[in-house]
């Protein structure tokens, strides 16, 4: 689906169904260098039960238009837009990664149009090393690499794709050779930069859930704890053998744990 966000065009998948206003609203929200093709299992599911369902490509990624916001507060800031342009007064927001934080920051700054958060591979702060972030300022294919590495679990190194004969590491790396120069940069640097986590968590009050893996080197699940204590009544799911990818590595556990608050 192809629409219009503060004058620029931007493509969102809706999982084989048009996207329907009257239907309880979905937005997914992909993580750094990456597209709304991260969601391919999680978007036909929910799309075909019951929900209209978008997963968006952010400015400057995958089939958008315009530059790449450099900031969590802009990508926060530029929901609202999204929403409007969709047709829907509020949406659940799911997030993962830079995602996660911009969802996160949106239902702080905006709450009137969040009606549920899902957070996967999230934490408290994402800092990134300076060497990663040099090779990125540098369009080096040494910071695809390290980030292709750290992202995924230990099993996802050796196989265990879900569907037999697709590469899951393979694939995840020729998604980020797709970004254009810059892209990768602008989002890491957003995430290093981004120190609001816990103060925009105190401010979240609709229904949130937590979506870890257990074994996340980029982002542990421990770094998520405290901003899950500053929510109130918020969720927690840690799923075992599962990276930073956990919507690739584990989907169809990450759609059981979302089903909770979707």
């Amino acid at each position: 689906m192809k629409l219009t966000v503060n004058g620029n065009d931007v493509f969102a998948a809706t999982g084989g169904r048009e996207f329907d206003p009257a239907l309880p609203a979905v937005v997914f929200i992909h993580g750094a260098a990456m597209d709304h093709t991260v969601w391919f299992m999680q978007d036909r599911y929910f799309a075909h039960h019951g929900r209209a369902f978008a997963a968006v490509d952010l400015p400057g990624h995958g089939r958008s238009k315009g530059e790449a916001l450099t900031s969590i507060a802009d990508l926060a800031d530029w929901v609202p837009s999204l929403l409007d342009a969709l047709g829907v007064e509020r949406a659940a927001l799911v997030g993962h990664s830079m995602g996660a934080l911009s969802a996160l920051e949106a239902a702080s700054r905006h709450p009137d149009r969040v009606s549920a958060l899902g957070l996967c591979g999230v934490s408290q702060t994402m800092p990134v090393h300076p060497d990663l972030l040099d090779a990125a300022q540098k369009n080096d294919h040494l910071a695809f690499d390290l980030v292709n590495s750290w992202a995924h679990g230990r099993r996802a190194h050796v196989g265990e794709h879900p569907n037999p004969g697709l590469w899951m590491m393979g694939g995840a790396l020729r998604l980020m050779e797709r970004s254009r120069p810059g892209v990768m940069y602008a989002d890491l640097k957003a995430c290093a930069d981004y120190q609001g986590a816990l103060a925009a968590a105190e401010k979240v009050r609709c229904p949130t859930l937590f979506v870890l893996g257990d074994s996340d080197m980029m982002s542990p699940a421990k770094q998520a704890v405290p901003l899950a204590a500053a929510i109130n009544g918020s969720q927690t799911v840690v799923i075992p053998g599962c990276g930073h990818m956990m919507m690739v590595e584990k989907p169809h556990a990450t759609i059981d744990a979302l089903k909770q608050i979707l």
